[in-house]
């Protein structure tokens, strides 16, 4: 089994607690309310909202098993911090908003997005992939032939790929239940695909699962063919607490790795603070108590 420097063990592995916060279109649009390109003002507005969140983590006295996800757009400061600070650092590399992948900085003929990469040197490269089986065929080849490009450069540096995988339902397959009675068959399929594709992360970020054989069917299938040190984490998806906490307690004793959590830990406290019904001492309080609260939730 690949072993990880994360702290201490739980259920036999190491445990990684991620604060998501590479959040960029949409915490532009949704919660700082900017319609079109925010202008330098606005730029440095969010990346210090990003700061005092980051304030939170390092407030929460679980540093050992932290990580963070955190953009160059909006949070270089907050990766140069979380580095100096000896945190597990993933940065992503996608361009924000999009339907299917592209680089936020580059294109895949050209070297710029690994110069990215290259000057924060995160522990590992973070990509965003929605996908379903269903979706248009020619679009999903070519996202799933850009990500075999992505994974081998990756991998002839040296470096690591952190996938995270969304499986929206198409018009035909919503339904109430979707979740539980599709969601999870769908999302074994498309890491297969994706493996026979060459794409291979070390990393699976996957949406919560409502039952434990879904979760080891999963990670089984994330470390078939002799995959056996790729591991799998959970990701917050915007949920409300219970939903969260029921996920963690679902994949924990499945052997997933942990988890990356974002808005569900700070976007509440953070537009209270924006709307000025907080002090910034008391997002950094509430932000360390929720984060705490997931990684308690887990070793629990």
């Amino acid at each position: 089994m690949l072993v990880f420097g994360f702290g201490p063990y739980f259920g036999g592995m190491m445990a990684l607690f991620i604060l998501a916060m590479d959040h960029r279109d949409s915490l532009a649009k949704k919660v700082y309310k900017i319609t079109g390109d925010p202008s330098p003002a606005e730029i440095k507005h969010i990346a210090e909202g990003k700061e005092l969140v980051f304030q939170g983590l390092l407030s929460s006295e679980r540093l050992d098993q932290a990580g963070v996800l955190v953009d160059e757009r909006y949070g270089e400061q907050v990766a140069r911090q979380a580095k100096r600070a000896g945190l597990t650092l993933a940065m992503p590399i996608e361009r924000s908003g999009q339907p299917w992948f592209g680089l936020e900085y580059g294109n895949l003929g050209e070297g710029v997005w690994m110069e990215h990469v290259e000057a924060f040197d995160p522990r590992y490269v973070k990509i965003l992939v929605r996908d379903n089986p269903d979706f248009d065929l020619r679009d999903r080849r070519r996202q799933m032939d850009d990500l075999a490009t992505v994974s081998q450069v990756l991998s002839d540096s040296g470096r690591d790929l952190l996938l995270e995988l969304l499986v929206p339902a198409t018009p035909a397959q919503d339904s109430p239940t979707y979740d539980d009675d599709l969601r999870p068959d769908l999302t074994v399929r498309i890491i297969g695909e994706m493996q026979a594709a060459g794409v291979e992360p070390a990393i699976w970020k996957i949406e919560g699962l409502n039952a434990p054989s879904d979760a080891a069917h999963i990670l089984a299938t994330a470390r078939q063919g002799g995959r056996n040190g790729v591991q799998c984490i959970v990701l917050g998806r915007d949920a409300p607490q219970a939903d969260l906490d029921r996920w963690l307690r679902v994949a924990a004793p499945e052997g997933f790795l942990g988890f990356a959590i974002g808005r569900s830990i700070w976007q509440d406290p953070l537009e209270d603070f924006l709307a000025e019904e907080l002090t910034e001492s008391e997002v950094v309080a509430q932000v360390a108590a929720n984060y705490r609260h997931y990684a308690d939730t887990w070793a629990s």
